[in-house]
């Protein structure tokens, strides 16, 4: 491998482990021996945790970007975009019912923490945000697209919070049945 490439590597299995263990819980040995180097290589491409964070938080960014920049291709009209944004409540629930949202529980974890990262993390939710008030903006909500972009967010949040909490397939399914007809509301 060359050193881009693991590089690389070394960030998306420390994206999966921050994710599925916890930032704190995670070791610079447990992202080793998933990329399967040594210690010694390992530093080579990272001398801290907080640098991995780093790269994982700009490979989470750079990812929610690509993917709302798809959403803009695909989606028709801006309810159609929002769908989408939505419907990652069902695309991800097996995910999320095993490990919350990777957003709010990052999020989470480094406001416990206090840690330096905390800012850095919460652009994630920032981006969110700015492309629903947009979205919003253009479904003709103008004058309430910030509050109704927050609003989705709180909603699809707390709906992960308690996939993540009761593993209840119906209660997703639910729940996004609701954030469909209350789109749908907004939408006329």
């Amino acid at each position: 491998m060359h050193n881009q490439s693991t590089r690389d590597h070394i960030v998306e299995a420390a994206d999966q482990l921050f994710y599925r263990q916890g930032y704190a819980h995670t070791s610079f040995s447990d992202i080793a021996d998933v990329v399967q180097i040594s210690r010694g290589n390992f530093y080579h491409h990272f001398k801290s945790k907080d640098e991995i964070l780093d790269a994982v938080i700009a490979l989470r960014l750079a990812a929610t970007q690509d993917m709302l920049t798809e959403w803009e291709a695909e989606g028709a009209a801006p309810a159609d975009r929002i769908r989408c944004f939505i419907q990652m409540l069902i695309a991800n629930r097996v995910d999320i019912k095993r490990y919350g949202c990777p957003v709010g529980t990052l999020q989470s974890e480094l406001a416990k923490l206090n840690h330096a990262s905390q800012a850095e993390a919460n652009k994630l939710f920032s981006l969110f945000r700015a492309w629903l008030c947009r979205q919003f903006t253009l479904l003709g909500c103008k004058a309430d697209a910030d509050a109704l972009a927050l609003h989705l967010l709180v909603r699809s949040q707390g709906v992960a919070t308690l996939a993540n909490a009761f593993h209840d397939d119906t209660f997703v399914a639910r729940e996004v049945e609701q954030m469909y007809d209350w789109l749908h509301s907004h939408a006329d």
